[in-house]
């Protein structure tokens, strides 16, 4: 008797445990997929409103300042920035849409590319071009280049030529037509921010080179030798020049063409006129006129 009770005893035992052990593995379960759920979906919710994922069209630059711009930062803008020359590191596109890079960002190759296809090159890679406009927007900064995407420009005309308190402006109609302008959108994904002069520079390096430009803040011509102020005053080309000098004096070629001697000497003829007219070969070695050929 006490043996067969003793045997029940233990068998519901036994059972208990096993029944207790198996609500002890899904309740286990159980939990963790709520502690999993719980600690996703707010994590998840969070991430989509108030850290959303980088993309081509937003961008937040940690070098700036957290505040939006304030107004004498945005004068000193205005001030230092617009009416400067620079270097296209890249080919501009043209059109009045304007081209959209993101501050803090390397370039989309692709859409560069598709968009000089489509809208073809208002400078290219390589050519001095100046800024001559600046819009702020909420998040936006709208940047003209050489007039900007709806009118022909020639930023020689916006340079005083003169040697010592004498100055004159350019001929108007000195040199080849030039291109249509373009547009660039600095995109900030947030609003623009507080910065300075320098710091729009740096965010606009994937495009444009500052570095060994003539300011327009200061009479760049007056800062050169007296044979380069007459040679520019009077529209020629002369040995020693830079491209910025021959751009001033006779403003962009018809044509470039380079050559590449046997010895490995690369040189580029930048050509004025078309024969049988008139035809000035002005030949550079890297960056300084070597040769000025003039044909009648």
């Amino acid at each position: 008797m006490h043996a067969s009770a003793s045997l029940a005893l233990a068998c519901f035992l036994l059972a208990g445990a096993d029944q207790q052990n198996v609500l002890l593995f899904h309740s286990g379960r159980s939990t963790a997929a709520n502690l999993s759920d719980d600690a996703l979906q707010p994590a998840s919710s969070q991430d989509d409103t108030t850290a959303p994922v980088p993309s081509s069209s937003s961008a937040r630059p940690s070098k700036h300042s957290s505040g939006p711009l304030k107004p004498e930062a945005r004068m000193l803008l205005i001030r230092y920035v617009d009416g400067e020359f620079a270097k296209l590191v890249q080919s501009l596109p043209a059109g009045k849409k304007g081209f959209k890079m993101v501050a803090g960002e390397p370039i989309n190759k692709q859409r560069l590319s598709d968009a000089l296809r489509l809208y073809g090159t208002a400078a290219a890679q390589g050519d001095t071009v100046q800024i001559t406009g600046m819009e702020f927007r909420s998040q936006e900064i709208v940047l003209q280049i050489n007039g900007g995407g709806k009118k022909h420009f020639n930023w020689r005309q916006h340079i005083q030529v003169g040697v010592g308190n004498a100055s004159t402006p350019p001929p108007q109609d000195v040199g080849p037509r030039q291109p249509l302008g373009g547009v660039l959108v600095l995109d900030y994904g947030r609003p623009v921010p507080d910065m300075g002069p320098d710091d729009l520079k740096n965010d606009l390096a994937p495009f444009f080179d500052f570095s060994k430009q003539h300011s327009a803040a200061v009479n760049w011509i007056d800062t050169l030798a007296p044979r380069f102020q007459d040679a520019i005053k009077d529209h020629r080309a002369v040995v020693g020049m830079d491209q910025e000098m021959v751009l001033a004096a006779m403003g962009r070629p018809e044509h470039k063409v380079r050559e590449k001697s046997s010895e490995g000497n690369e040189t580029e003829d930048w050509i004025y006129g078309n024969p049988p007219a008139r035809t000035t070969f002005v030949t550079f070695a890297g960056d300084t006129v070597i040769r000025v050929q003039v044909f009648n």
